[in-house]
């Protein structure tokens, strides 16, 4: 039980630490007047990267739906 609790710690600090790299320094950078267009970028990509697996998943879903009417 000892080792689970120290496990999830150790998880819990890696995931403080991805989130403070990837949010924390481009709002500082950014509060700083530094505009970092290559991060604007790459947050665009996961936008529009989140959308079309929604789109997917919703065409997936429509087809199993008709799929199942059909039988």
């Amino acid at each position: 039980m000892k080792e689970t609790k120290d496990v999830l710690r150790i998880v819990g600090i890696v995931l403080l630490a991805l989130f403070v790299l990837v949010v924390g320094i481009p709002l500082v950078l950014a509060a700083a007047g530094i505009t970092l267009h290559l991060v604007g970028a790459v947050f665009g990509l996961a936008v529009w990267l989140i959308k079309l697996a929604v789109f997917i998943a919703i065409v997936y879903l429509i087809l199993v739906g008709v799929r199942a009417m059909l039988r």
